[in-house]
């Protein structure tokens, strides 16, 4: 009891004791370490790990000298006992990045007794414990023994000889503690002498041990294996065919662990590594498998057949299976770190898995699985792709490739699912769950084959609930991804056993089957397609098992939600089967809107029975149910604010004549609320909905004309309204014109939307909104004059007056310009003679926005009527040279907006034109020549693409440059015809990046990450020949770096610096789309040139580490000690002290960018374990100014994504 309290004392901060005590207390311990009671030994071994930290250093090293000798007694309870309280103290010593010299000490004392224990090698017991310590030891303060490293080195070699097996084993595990922070010579001298045991091969046991040391050493400190591969996988390869399976297996866990941790080095042995893992895994010398198919099919049970065998061989000294097994495991760590092989995997490995899922052994079998469900996995970022660019045919190899071998798979399986071992049914599911998402559809022919085993893992009584939800889970997937056409055979043996699985009492079960009826029910009555299937007999089961589950109040959260979801999808497809059924369960849903937990899944469910087709009879929850809904538009749930508006707007869509106007007011009087610029997307649901209001009912429309519109106009003089928010109000004011209200006429809504531009007064008066919310207001008064066409002439007149009146403020002429643009779009305005000429005028005005926006118009208005326009407008570009660059602003808008075959009379007119001003020396216009170049090539790919190719060859770089922009503009994120014909010429253009100009490499470079940004597709197959000029325009080029003289100072100029901050950008976004084509080592020698570059290119370099060592952790790892240098040298930067407040700054942000790269590296699993990061690690966390950055920039990541999954409700 006294050690006991002694313990509880001990832990409490507040305890000091003075020297003497001290002694005492340790004495007493160490004594109490002998008693005779063990349950006192307990309390006193535990005592010792908070007495370290209180007393001082020798009292500790009297500890472990004591702990030490006792190791070494003969009496093996006190050896126990000492080794549990060794192993106490070293984990509570201080990590040596506190810098205290207690540590080193006191390892130092330990390491040099252990050594010698483990080298008498008297008793084994001994040894292991001490081998135990030591890895202990090794693991957490490896660096602080680092003058040990060689003792323990020579001391630990000749234990992998000894001739206990366990021995040999923690020997292994503390050598390959050791190889972490190992000098490089210890590590050389630890291969060199592997490697000759090795050649010398004395005897397999003793090789077996060796090869299990290779792969130990491999798994910790896999990079600094890398360089010694070349002689290593050689000697490997060849035991693999000496006849010992145990052998075998430890080569190949090697094996795996050079391909995990060494992808570059191993990668001239892949071929061969995988030849070996492909003959083994069917290594299978006991037993026979021939003509099984034949014998399965005389006897179904095929017990009768195992009896026999079984006299005549037994299974035990048979370990075959574990060479299968490492094999296995061996291919799933190359299929899943090699995903350029794919199309090789798919001729050569996947015939020969497929063929081995008739496995004997479960353990081999789920490995066999995991690794198909790997080379699955590996097939599926490619469809993304295929969805994302124009599949050319390439990428889509290794699907059809897979698609073909669908029957194999099947054949394989399907008579597994009935197996009595679970864990195979399993593993056959989840590899057809894997497939099914993979290549959706592809089970089509096959359903009559796997039906039956879904049945009978449903219904089998012996089935785990796990294996139950697999299965339940897989057939959703099924479901999900196939025609129900498919299905429909089925139903009848499909649906009992699910409907049984809805009233399982595990609630987990449960859950998924209501899944899948719900999934189920949208199969057995598509409502988007005519279909001859009789849902009818099944309502019967389906309704009453679900409504069972919907009225029990007593039961899980998720199965509540998952029954009122599926009741939901029941009402919308078999609403008409239900007679006198619905309008009792449309009763319970009324009951479960009102209660907090259930309310969001019903408004959902609510909005899908609205949705029927089936015009389902809502009127007797509307009356009650109308004011629920409109409370919930008060409530702070985003999730929910948004579902009822959507719900909301269904009803008044499908039940408007079951709705009375004080239901409608109720809402009205919430929606004010809703409009605001803080959340753009509830805005947009809202005006939405009041849009539909207004169609359904103009009569309620004097009733919004409140508060609502107020908010609406709020919003559309708002900077930040753009896209769907602003098409949203567009059509809210056109449904508000023609629900032609008195109070809300053309004339008055033009009032509003303008005055505020208007009241700003005074001609000198500069812009008073954002610049945004002229183009938001221009966009509704177009809206407004399409709708009320026969006001339209008089607005525009009025207009065309403001712009010539001198007094109007320049406001009000760039919202008349802004406004006559969107309406000259879609209105012919040639009636209007005075147009041009106004136009032409502002072009001289002193206000840059009025001439912008006066060439806007011009373009706009040409757009509505080319025939008179753009003659008009190529002869004032050719006759007005000042005017030219504004000019060409029109140009652009009438390119980019007219429809191809109106342009199609003018491109050749246009063409030549451009192609005068490419060689313009000002930069500005080339730009504008270039956008118009490159989107006036759309119009006529065919045609005008190989022109763009010819000018190629131009002799002046200005006109180069042009045309490298102008392939840029015809690059879009949308599949275009343009494409084909770009994917074959885009090698050209991109010759460019080796052109003498440094502005013509520039914008090569732009449009080269143009196109992997929007087209990764153009330019993957490129990429060999296009990386070496890539990563030469990364380089620093002495001969661009020029000083200029500044009065007394000389400032240095690098003129090559927008180059390679162009080329660093396209290595980023090389990063997000093409990761699999990149030699990742090459790429990370320039990431590393950059990260002691300039500000702007480390800046980028630090973001580019950040995102590498999330893509490929493996690669970062093997690179860490190099690229924490500059990490470390910049976070350790300090300003001169007499700098401006720039210069303080930018010095900031780059540590602080440093950090956020030095917090992603630290995210890398195992990270820990390099010295160069423990060291860095430990500086930051004793400079207190790089500490409190360090956590700042852990509080700003931790917070992400917490907000981003808040955003996606």
């Amino acid at each position: 009891m006294a050690t006991n309290d002694l313990m509880m004392e001990l832990q409490k901060d507040s305890i000091k004791l003075d020297e003497d005590s001290e002694k005492k207390v340790v004495k007493m311990l160490l004594k109490l370490l002998e008693d005779k009671n063990g349950e006192v030994q307990n309390l006193a071994v535990k005592c010792l790990g908070p007495l370290v930290g209180k007393v001082k250093e020798y009292q500790v090293e009297t500890i472990v000298d004591t702990l030490c000798t006792n190791m070494l007694s003969d009496k093996e309870q006190l050896r126990d006992i000492s080794s549990i309280g060794l192993k106490t103290v070293i984990s509570e010593l201080p990590p040596a990045s506190t810098g205290s010299t207690m540590t080193a000490n006191v390892c130092k004392k330990i390491t040099a007794q252990l050594t010698g224990a483990i080298g008498k090698q008297e008793d084994v017991s001994v040894q292991l414990e001490a081998l135990d310590i030591l890895s202990d030891m090794l693991s957490r303060l490896g660096g602080t023994l680092y003058s040990f490293h060689s003792s323990i080195l020579n001391c630990l070699l000749p234990q992998l000889t000894s001739p206990r097996l366990a021995v040999r084993k923690r020997a292994i595990i503390a050598l390959g503690h050791l190889v972490l922070t190992c000098s490089g010579n210890i590590f050389s001298e630890l291969t060199e002498h592997l490697l000759s045991e090795l050649k010398r091969n004395e005897s397999t046991s003793t090789t077996r041990t060796y090869i299990q040391c290779v792969a130990g050493i491999s798994r910790q400190a896999g990079h600094r294996v890398g360089e010694h591969l070349e002689k290593i996988v050689p000697l490997i390869v060849q035991y693999c065919n000496v006849e010992d399976d145990e052998l075998r297996e430890y080569c190949f866990q090697a094996f795996e662990s050079f391909v995990r941790r060494c992808p570059k080095e191993i990668d001239p042995h892949i071929p061969n590594v995988m030849g070996l893992c492909l003959k083994y895994i069917t290594f299978d010398p006991n037993y026979n498998y021939d003509n099984e198919e034949e014998e399965m099919m005389e006897t179904e049970n095929g017990e009768d057949e195992e009896q026999e065998s079984d006299d005549e061989y037994s299974d035990d000294d048979d370990i075959s299976w574990k060479v299968r097994r490492s094999a296995a495991k061996c291919l799933e760590a190359i299929v899943s770190s090699r995903h350029d092989l794919l199309q090789d995997f798919y001729k050569t490995l996947s015939p020969v898995l497929i063929s081995r899922f008739k496995e004997r052994e479960e353990n081999v079998k789920a490995d066999i699985f995991s690794a198909y469900i790997s080379l699955l996995k590996q097939t599926l970022p490619i469809q993304s792709w295929l969805h994302a660019s124009d599949a050319s045919g390439k990428d889509d190899v290794p699907l059809t490739m897979l698609q073909n071998q669908v029957p194999n798979i099947v054949k394989a399986l399907h008579k597994q699912l009935k197996e009595k071992s679970i864990k195979s049914r399993q593993g056959c599911l989840s590899l057809l769950t894997e497939l099914a998402n993979v290549l959706p559809g592809c089970l089509a022919d096959h359903i009559p084959a796997l039906v039956p085993g879904i049945v009978f893992s449903l219904a089998d009584k012996s089935s785990s609930s796990n294996m139950r939800i697999d299965t339940l889970s897989f057939l959703h997937v099924l479901l999900c991804n196939h025609q129900p056409e498919v299905f429909h055979p089925h139903i009848k043996s499909l649906l009992p056993p699910v409907v049984t699985c809805i009233g399982d009492p595990f609630y987990k079960i449960t859950s998924e089957a209501l899944l899948v009826t719900q999934q189920l029910v949208k199969v057995i009555r598509p409502l988007d397609k005519s279909c001859s299937f009789d849902a009818k007999p099944y309502v019967k089961d389906l309704f009453p098992a679900t409504l069972k589950r919907l009225k029990a109040a007593d039961i899980d959260q998720e199965v509540k939600e998952r029954a009122i979801s599926c009741m939901g999808q029941i009402i919308y497809n078999l609403g008409d089967h239900l007679s006198t059924d619905l309008q009792p369960t449309l009763k319970i849903f009324l009951e479960r809107l009102k209660n907090e937990i259930t309310r969001l899944t019903t408004v959902k469910a609510l909005t899908l029975i609205a949705s029927s087709p089936l015009k389902i009879d809502l009127r007797p929850i509307l009356g009650e149910g109308f004011p629920i809904l409109a409370s919930f538009l008060r409530k702070n749930q985003r999730a929910l604010k948004l579902s009822t508006l959507t719900a909301l707007d269904i009803l008044v869509k499908n039940y408007s004549d079951s709705l009375k106007p004080a239901m409608i007011e109720s809402v009205l009087t919430e929606l004010p609320a809703l409009i605001t610029e803080n959340d753009m997307h509830v805005s947009q649901v809202a005006i939405v909905f009041l849009t539909t209001l207004a169609k359904v009912y103009p009569s309620c429309i004097s009733k919004i004309s409140g508060s609502a519109l107020a908010e609406v106009f709020q919003l559309v003089h708002s900077p930040l309204l753009q896209g769907g928010a602003l098409n949203a109000i567009v059509d809210f004011f056109q449904a508000l014109v023609l629900a032609k209200a008195a109070t809300m006429c053309y004339s008055e809504l033009m009032k509003q939307l303008t005055a505020p531009v208007y009241s700003s007064g005074l001609a000198g008066a500069s812009l008073t909104l954002h610049k945004q919310a002229y183009y938001s207001v221009a966009k509704c008064v177009a809206a407004l004059s399409s709708a009320c066409p026969k006001e339209a002439p008089v607005t525009v007149n009025q207009f065309i007056q403001d712009v010539k009146n001198p007094k109007s403020s320049s406001a009000v002429k760039v919202l008349a310009f802004l406004s006559l643009a969107e309406i000259g779009r879609t209105m012919n305005l040639s009636a209007q003679r005075e147009l041009k000429t106004v136009i032409l005028e502002a072009f001289t005005s002193t206000s840059e926005e009025v001439k912008s926006a006066a060439s806007y118009a011009l373009g706009n208005v040409s757009v509505g009527n080319l025939k008179e326009y753009l003659p008009f407008m190529l002869k004032e570009i050719v006759t007005q040279p000042k005017r030219q660059y504004l000019l060409l602003h029109s140009l652009k808008e009438v390119i980019s907006s007219s429809p191809a075959n109106g342009l199609k009379p003018y491109v050749e007119d246009i063409w030549a034109l451009l192609f005068k001003h490419c060689e313009c020396t000002e930069e500005g216009t080339r730009n504008v020549v270039a956008e118009c170049l490159g989107k006036l090539t759309l119009v006529n790919p065919s045609e005008l693409l190989p022109r763009l190719k010819k000018q190629l060859s131009s002799g002046s770089p200005h006109a180069r440059g042009t045309v490298v922009t102008a392939i840029k503009f015809t690059i879009a994120d949308q599949p275009q015809p343009v494409d084909a014909l770009l994917k074959g010429c885009i090698g050209d253009f991109l010759k460019t990046l080796q052109d003498p100009d440094l502005n013509v490499r520039r914008v090569a470079l732009a449009m080269f990450n143009s196109a992997a940004h929007n087209k990764p597709s153009l330019i993957r197959d490129l990429l060999s020949a296009v990386l070496p000029s890539l990563y030469n325009e990364t380089k620093v080029r002495r001969e661009l770096i020029r000083e200029v003289e500044m009065g007394p100072f000389k400032h240095t100029v690098d003129d090559g610096l927008d180059v390679r901050k162009a080329a660093f950008e396209c290595m980023y976004t090389l990063l997000e789309s093409c990761l699999d084509r990149l030699d990742i080592y090459e790429y990370l020698n320039h990431v590393e040139d950059g990260l002691k570059d300039h500000y702007d290119i480390r800046m980028l370099t630090f973001i580019m580490l950040a995102r590498l060592s999330t893509l490929c952790p493996n690669a970062v790892l093997q690179r860490l000690e190099r690229l924490i240098e500059p990490l470390r040298a910049t976070c350790s930067t300090k300003v001169k002290a007499g700098s401006v407040k720039q210069e303080f700054e930018k010095q900031d942000e780059l540590k602080r960018s440093a950090m956020r790269a030095v917090a992603a590296l630290l995210t890398i699993p195992e990270v820990e374990k390099s010295p160069a990061m423990a060291e860095f690690s430990s500086q930051i966390r004793s400079n207190p100014e790089m500490a409190s950055l360090f956590e700042s920039i852990q509080k700003d990541s931790a917070s992400l994504p917490t907000s981003e999954s808040m955003d996606m409700s």
